[in-house]
This record gives C-alpha cells, sequence and structure tokens, in this order.
C-alpha cells in the first residue's frame, strides 16, 4: 500500500470527510483492521481564501507547493489535492514534486463517462463555475458543462464559504442548491458534479433525481485505488 499525501484544510470541514472515506474504502477493500496510510498536510484556510479574494493564484500556488514538497518528504507516494478551487495551480503542483497527483476533475470526468452521460450541470465555487481551468478538463473529454446563472452562482458560493465551510448545514440553503440543480435538469444536464468539497456535506444522492458526482468521494476512492495498486 502507497502512503497518501492529502493537502487539506480548504476547508477541514471537507478534509475530515476524505480522511473519513480513504480510511473507509481501504477497509472496505482489505478488510480486518486494515487502515489508510496517509500523510494530512493542513493549510490555514483563511489565508489562501484571501488570496482567491485578490486573484493572487501564484501566490497561494506557492504555498500548497510548499505543502506538497512537505508531504513528499515526509514519505508520501502520492498527492490528493483536497479541494476543487485551488485545482487551479494543479499543473505548478506537478512541476513541484516528483510524485504523482490525482487531479479531481480527471477522476469525475473517468466516472461521468462511465455513465455514459453527454451533458452535465456543474456546481461549485465562483472560481470553478466561471473559470476555464476546470471546465476545460470537462469539456475536453467531450462533455457538455452546463452551469448555473450569475445570480445563482453568488448565492451558491456564498452558502459554500459563509455556511458549509463553518459547518453550518441550513435547509433553505439545500432547499436553494436542490432548486437550482432541478434548473439545470430542465436545461439538459444528465447528472450534475457537486464540484466544491463541501457540496457533498449538504446534497445527496437521493435529493437530485439525476445522478450525483461527489467529488470528495470519487477523488478519495481513486486515491485508494492508486494506492493500492
Amino acid at each position: 500500500m502507497k502512503t497518501i499525501g492529502l493537502i487539506g484544510g480548504m476547508s477541514w470541514e471537507s478534509s475530515a470527510e476524505y480522511y473519513r472515506i480513504v480510511n473507509e474504502e481501504v477497509q472496505r477493500r482489505l478488510g480486518g483492521l486494515h487502515s489508510a496510510k496517509c500523510i494530512l498536510f493542513s493549510v490555514d484556510f483563511e489565508e489562501i481564501e484571501q488570496l482567491q479574494r485578490r486573484g493572487d493564484w501564484a501566490e497561494a500556488g506557492r504555498l500548497l507547493v510548499e505543502a506538497a514538497k512537505a508531504l513528499e518528504k515526509s514519505g508520501a507516494e502520492l498527492i490528493v489535492l483536497c479541494t476543487n478551487t485551488m485545482h487551479i495551480v494543479f499543473e505548478a503542483l506537478e512541476k513541484g514534486v516528483e510524485v504523482p497527483l490525482v487531479h479531481i476533475a480527471d477522476a469525475t470526468t473517468r466516472e461521468i463517462r462511465k455513465a455514459s452521460l453527454a451533458a452535465i450541470g456543474l456546481l461549485g465555487t465562483k472560481y470553478t463555475m466561471e473559470m476555464d481551468f476546470y471546465k476545460s478538463r470537462l469539456t475536453n473529454k467531450g462533455l457538455n458543462v452546463l452551469i448555473p446563472d450569475e445570480t445563482e452562482r453568488n448565492q451558491l458560493n456564498r452558502i459554500i464559504f459563509e455556511e458549509l465551510c463553518l459547518g453550518e448545514i441550513r435547509k433553505p440553503s439545500k432547499e436553494y442548491y436542490q432548486m437550482v440543480i432541478d434548473k439545470l435538469i430542465k436545461q439538459g444536464a444528465e447528472g450534475i458534479i457537486l464540484g466544491c468539497t463541501e457540496i457533498g456535506l449538504l446534497i445527496r444522492q437521493e435529493d437530485s433525481p439525476v445522478p450525483i458526482f461527489d467529488t470528495t468521494e470519487i477523488h478519495a476512492k481513486t486515491a485508494v485505488r492508486m494506492a493500492l495498486g
């Protein structure tokens, strides 16, 4: 079993989910008392979030490269960046370490293609929904990506940062996400990507009439498959 390096803290609420899922998946696959070999480097999300607001992706990337290098020096044999948004600096991470990284959008795309879907709705932070770094990984594989309108994107983003990242699960916010999902389905979405690692704390498969692709779960389980070879 290879040692998984987790770059977490963005937010720690979803990083805890990563830790749970990788251990549950290892135990499911190997049985007995098996658990995952993993190392967690948890950053201060306030620092990262301020850099996001300023659009200083270079500095944010530098901090995450430092985290990746620390994990590599500590014995990590593959690295998982436990956030969708900060995959904007994925290429810098790849250049910064020798061990392989697991791209969250690529792992999610593989699951969507297995389900033979062509049109997919994308929910996430405004950065993930609006910028090309994430959507292009999907469209390059032939997927038609649908996103909410600007007003909805702003509200989804607010719920993520002001509620979910703080561990607050509110019924009105859940209902808002469900409304947006229903609108995307009417526009042709055959499935929905939970493209922020916190959204899975709020929305489950039973909350949607079409397949839900929880990037946290997909990413963590992909890392375990790689770790077990």
